[in-house]
Parts: C-alpha cells; structure tokens; sequence
C-alpha cells in the first residue's frame, strides 16, 4: 500500500529531474530556428512576491501569456528586432518595456510592477488581458481581487468563503452557513485546495466563517464548472487558493483585535526568500471565566466555544531555475454545552501540510511536484439523561503529483501529469446508550458503527490547448484514475472552445466527464459536523457530465468602460450521488450509510463585474433548478434537495470615499429553501385519554418552500495612524434590517393541536475591529 505511494513519489522526482526539453515547433513566421523566446515572472516591487494571473503581452505581434501559480509566463516565436513588451496586473501600474530581440535567443526577464494609486485614492491602471486569455480557455472561472474579499466582512471579519458566496450560481444553506452549494451540487462536490494540500472540512463556528484567514491569502481562483483535466475527484466545481510567500525585503506585521476574534500575522526575508505566519483565535472562552455569562441570559445555559487557525509558509530560491516552498495550515474547533442532564462535547480539526518544488527546464518546460498530507476529525460525545453517546470520523490524505507544462509555440500548449493518493478512513458511531474505556466509540450491538478502510487511488491526465486562429481555440484533454479497493477504472474526457466573435464579444463552450471516490454524510444545515466515507466495493463512484455555453463582453454602461459582463447557461447529470440514511445505526460499508441515486442541475447565470477604480463590485443573478430521484426516498418520486433555490440575486458595492474612508454594501436574496413539513397527524385512543405524540404525516419529501431570504450588510473602514503605525477601524454592520430568516421549522406534536414553530436565524449584529500594521 505505502510501497506504492513511495515508487510514484521517487518517480515523480526522477521524472522533473530527468524528462528532457521537447523540440518547439510553429507554424507560423519566423522559423523556429529564427524566433526568439522571452520568459520569466511578474513579482510585486515592494515585497517580491510572484503575481498570479498576470498579463505580458507584445500587441504589435498579437501575442500574450498569463502567468501561472508560480508567476511564470513564456511568450515564443518572436522575430528578431525590437518590441514593446506590456506587463499589467489588476491594480497596478502598467509597464511597458521596450526590448531589443536578436535571432534565436532565449530572453529571460523579471519584471516588477508597483502599486499606483492617485490622489484621490483611486487605483488608476487595470489589468490588459486581450491577447493572453487566447492562449488559455477558462469556462465559468471566476477570480475575486484579495483588495475586494478583505472588503467583504461578516461579522467583523473578512471571509474567502463569504465572498464566495454572493457570486451568482453559488448558494449556501444559511446565512451562518459557509458551505458551498455551486450549480446544484453539495459542500463534498467542491474540491478545495490550499497551496495544493485538499482540506476537507473549511468552516468555523458551526459554518458561520471558513478556516481561512485571508491575511494569509495571496489568489483565489474558483472554477464553476467545465474545469480542465488537471483537476479531478471532484464533481462540481474547484477553489485554489494559493498562500502568501512574505515579503523578501523587510520585516512586517499586522495585528487585529475583534469582538468576536483576534489575528496577527508576521512576514519577511529568511534565507533565498521569504517566510510568512498568521494565526486567528476566537476568546468566548476567556469570557466566560471572568463574565458570568448565564446571569445576563437568565440562566439559560450558553456553549463554551472556541476556535483557531495557523497558516505558514517558508519559500526559498535556489538558482534561477528552483523554488522550494514548505506550507501548513492547521485549524481546530471546540464546543462544550452543559444544562440539566446534557452534556456534549464537540471537536473538529484539519492539519494540512504541503512541499512544492518548481522547476523551470528552459523557457519551454515548466514543472511542479506536490507532496502533500491532510488529515481531518470531528467527533462530538456526551450523556443525556445518563444515555451515552458517540460519533467519531477521521480521514488522513498522503498525495504526491507531478504537473508539467509544455509551452511548444504561441499556439500550442501541453499540460500532463501524474498524482497518487493513500487514504485511510474511520467512522464510528456508539449510540448504544453505554460508554466504554474506549471514549464511548464502541459497545458492539444494532446501534453502534465501525467502518474503516485504507486505499490507494492513481490518476493521470494529458491536455492540448491550441489556436487555431487569432479567433478561435480549443482544449481537450482526458483524466484517468484508478480506485484499488472499488477495482475501478475510470476515464474523464473533457473538452472547451474558445471563439473571439468581435474584440467585444467572446463565445466559450465546453464539456466534460467527471467522476468523485468521496461522499459526505452531512445535514445541509449544520455544516459544523461533516463526515467523509470513501467509495467502496458497496457502492461505486458518483459521475456527471457539464454542458456549458458562456457569453462574455465588455460593455459600456454609464460612461463605465471598464466593465465584465458573463452570461452562462449550463446543464449537468448528477449519477450515483447520496442523500445520509438517517435510520441507518448499524453500518459496516458505504451502501448501508447513503442512499445512492441520481439528479440534474440547469439554469443561467448573469455577472456584471467592476474591479477597478474608486468604485468597485459586482451584480449577479442566478435561475436554477436542481432535482433528485431516488429509489429510497420519497416513494422514488422526484424532489428538489434542501439547497435548490429557483432565483438568487446579489449586489456588492465598494466605494472609496478618500484616503481615510471605505464604504461598503452588500445584499442579497434568494428564494425560499424546500423542506418537508406535515401534513396531518394520526393518533388513537380512549375518549377522554390521550397517550403517546401520535404519528405525524410528512408531505413529499421537501414539497413546502420557507418564504424567500434576503439581508443588507453595510460595512465601513477608517484609515489613521497610531503611535506612529498605520491603522484602521472596521465598522460592520450584519444583517442591517435584521430580517431574521427561518433556519428551519419545527412541529411540535406533544399538544393536541399541532404546533408550528420557526427557529430564526441572526438578528442585526453589529462589529466593531481595530488593525494595525507594524
């Protein structure tokens, strides 16, 4: 099992250090035994950090690349002479560098652009990127600025998730809820990736905030759907998020003090590079040991609870060929409720932990190898009344890949790779009423659980984008992966096209097959508590298959001429996916814990984005719908699943004011959640007697629809300085109305006359957070 992982992993090494620069070709002028070369990174001035997504094009040779995850980019086939060489990134100043090529020459270049703000504050050059999204073709990719996700606060902090979420096409169950339903899909069908590590469970506080600190956040890129063959195990969509490396040039600081939670970050040079640390904690607890919290409710019992995130990174350079990096992120949660007769402990973790070394062979190959472990475990015990109880869940993740690219001509690109996976899962469950020396997981009888598997999963994948034209691309390319213990092979074509109509207008489509080893045995309104069980011999694999057709433009709106508009429709097939089996207290494999079936999800989706100047933001709205069958549910009857939602609009609005003052504004509404509520009651007995609760009459399964949701957020930040530090002050406002929408309803049957009672969600919660930067 482990012998395996170990043979790819020294194979993964051989490879990068032995695989050989491919001959480029062109069919283009000049010959290639003519053209010139240029490559290198685009890194910030100030820190020298590497810039994801920046654009370096030549326009009078319409030509242009994108830098990758690494900030590397390659432009090939130039004729010798002199060019303009234009380098632009969101946000910054743009640079133009004139360049002198001679015949055949490999041109290496590192440029750094520096912020260029006005007087008035306002960020005066966007982002070119024309000719470089030729090379590529990105369906339903979304990328958010880290200067707008550090706008958007919820409850005083700034969240990558949250942001998320007030995209069109992406729903969550709740408003205290940061899990990710996107295009119809669930939280599990979201393969979430920090620096190339999976994380598998990203919430805090019960899914109020992500495990995610965005002072620790450089890029996030989130792909909706159609995403290349590179990234699988997954059904519905992809969130890369890629860590600060630090500043190589000086020492710095940033501290924040909340009323909900507190952070700190350090930065700075180390070695050949740079290291970066943050942390976040929560202080409920310490409160609570010095305010008797019970007094101010009444007596009304209050949970202890507390949380807390660490991200490092370490980056060193070695040559001009190699970087190293070394990243951790760990992250923990703990809740203890103690009332008359009840007490619960809850406990929840992720330590993920990632090696990446980039290569570059020359300025046509570029590799990158990822050896990563993640482990994750939730687990919640306690008595009631004397009755005890327990549930425990761990996954551990050891992941090795290799992804090479292969930049043959302005043309042609090549993307391959290879990536092994070993897993070992456990889930037990004791509710047998007995607690045991074993921590009250075991008991034996109906009503326990103790399922564990270890497996070995293998994947490789190969894919061509190349141009047809100055107006026209493709992509294709195929993903295959091997599951050992399910003794499936499975193979996942995809396919996209690109078609420039107008330099105002650009068509994309794009299919594919996906296939995902993981499930989640979840309740879609408590993402607190999520539990990962693999695919086994009892059940195979879930699949679908994405058909994508997007529209994007650049209209002119208001005198407004640095707009994005995205209109998208898509349809997919959701096979062999699962819904929890709630009955289910005795289980020895997969099939006994899900039901498994099949759905779809379609709908349209519009985007108008504005991502520089003093005013920036976006609108969206979303028309979905997302539909289940399944044999064991609602008599095999059709029914919408929880998180189908048929109208979903949004607003963000951010306005720099001046120098001191940031203003910000969020909305959102969204129909009403399904869910299956009574319809009558049937209970028997004597005249004049009553016994028992009787049994109620569900409706079909998610048939009522809770009335529809919507919230203001409204949010200000000042900017001064403080003994001598610049400072802000973080103004939130959650909930500003304070319409306190339904989390879920409740049927009371111990009365004879059925009571109904909505259990609401937050009223109006206002924030206050100081910052500093040292």
């Amino acid at each position: 099992m482990m012998l395996s992982l170990r043979f790819f992993l020294l194979f993964c090494l051989a490879a990068q250090c032995v695989f050989l620069p491919q001959t480029s070709f062109s069919q283009g002028s000049p010959p290639v035994s003519q053209a010139a070369t240029l490559s290198g990174s685009v890194l910030d001035g100030e820190n020298k950090e590497t810039l994801v997504s920046a654009t370096v094009s030549i326009k009078a040779l319409k030509i242009g690349a994108i830098t990758n995850k690494a900030g590397f980019f390659t432009l090939k086939n130039i004729p010798s002479g002199k060019h303009l060489v234009t380098v632009s990134f969101l946000g910054y100043a743009k640079k133009e560098i004139p360049l002198d090529f001679s015949a055949n020459e490999a041109k290496r270049l590192n440029v750094e652009l520096k912020k260029q703000v006005s007087k008035s504050g306002e960020v005066t050059v966007t982002a070119e990127r024309g000719e470089a999204e030729k090379r590529q073709i990105a369906v339903s990719q979304v990328n958010i600025p880290m200067e707008q996700i550090n706008q958007i606060r919820i409850g005083g902090e700034a969240d990558v998730f949250r942001a998320i979420q007030f995209l069109p096409g992406v729903l969550s169950s709740s408003q205290i809820s940061s899990g990710l339903f996107v295009r119809g899909g669930s939280p599990d069908q979201n393969l979430v990736l920090v620096d190339g590590a999976a994380v598998y469970n990203p919430s805090h506080l019960f899914g109020f905030f992500s495990t995610f600190n965005t002072d620790a956040i450089k890029d996030v890129e989130l792909l909706k759907g159609g995403f290349p063959a590179q990234y699988g195990t997954r059904l519905s969509s992809v969130i890369n998020i890629t860590q600060k490396d630090g500043n190589r040039e000086k020492f710095e600081g940033l501290g924040s003090v909340g009323l909900i939670a507190s952070k700190a970050s350090v930065q700075g040079p180390i070695g050949n590079g740079s290291f970066f640390v943050s942390g976040r904690r929560t202080y409920l607890e310490l409160v609570r040991a010095v305010v008797p919290v019970e007094s101010l409710t009444g007596g009304v019992p209050v949970p202890n609870f507390w949380f807390y995130d660490v991200n490092a990174k370490i980056t060193q350079q070695i040559g001009d060929n190699d970087k190293i990096s070394v990243s951790g992120f760990l992250s923990a949660d703990d809740l203890q409720f103690k009332s008359t007769g009840l007490d619960v402990n809850i406990g929840i973790g992720n330590q993920a932990a990632s090696l990446k070394w980039t290569h570059i062979f020359d300025e046509n190959l570029f590799a990158t190898t990822v050896v990563s472990s993640s482990a994750y475990r939730n687990g919640f015990n306690g008595t009631n009344s004397g009755f005890s109880f327990g549930v425990d869940n761990t996954i551990r993740d050891i992941t090795a890949r290799t992804d090479i690219e292969w930049y043959a001509t302005n043309e042609l690109t090549m993307n391959f790779g290879a990536e092994a996976s070993n897993y070992r899962f456990t889930f037990k469950q004791n509710l047998t009423g007995r607690n045991s020396s074993g921590g009250g997981m075991t008991g034996g009888g109906d009503a326990t659980t103790d399922f564990s598997l270890d497996d070995n999963t293998v994947s490789g994948y190969a894919q061509v984008n190349y141009q047809f034209s100055p107006f026209l691309s493709a992509q294709a390319g195929t993903r295959a992966f091997y599951l050992q213990n399910n003794g499936s092979l499975l193979w996942d074509p995809r396919a996209s096209m690109r078609w420039e109509v107008s330099p105002d207008l650009t068509v994309k489509a794009s299919w594919g097959i996906f296939h995902q080893y993981l499930r989640l045995a979840s309740n879609p309104d408590f993402t607190f508590f999520d539990t990962w069980l693999p695919t086994d011999a009892s059940l195979g694999p879930s699949s679908s298959t994405h058909y994508i057709l997007s529209f994007e433009t650049k209209p002119v709106l208001f005198g407004l001429d640095d707009l994005d508009f995205n209109f998208d429709v898509y349809y997919k097939t959701l096979t062999n996916i699962n819904e929890l089996n709630n009955f289910a207290i005795r289980s020895r494999k997969a099939s006994e814990i899900f039901f498994s079936g099949n759905g779809e999800a379609y709908g349209a989706e519009v985007f108008l984005q504005k991502k520089s100047g003093r005013f920036t933001g976006w609108i969206g709205y979303a028309l979905g719908w997302v539909t289940g069958v399944f044999d064991s549910i609602n008599q095999g009857r059709r029914f919408f699943p929880r998180y189908d939602r048929r109208h979903d609009f949004k607003i963000i609005a951010q306005y720099q004011l001046n120098d001191e003052w940031e203003l910000g504004a969020s909305f959102i509404f969204q129909s009403g959640q399904p869910f299956t509520g009574v319809s009558s009651r049937f209970q028997t007995g004597f005249p004049g007697e009553r016994t028992g609760t009787g049994i109620t009459v569900p409706t079909d399964r998610n048939g009522l629809r809770l009335p529809p949701s919507h919230q203001l957020n409204l949010s200000a930040n000042y900017k001064f300085t403080m003994w001598g530090l610049p400072a802000r002050l973080l103004i939130d406002i959650f909930n500003v109305y304070s319409r306190q929408d339904i989390w879920f309803r409740f049927y009371d049957t111990s009365k004879p006359v059925v009571e109904v009672t909505d259990v609401r969600l937050l009223p109006i919660l206002p924030t206050v957070t100081l910052e500093a930067k040292f």
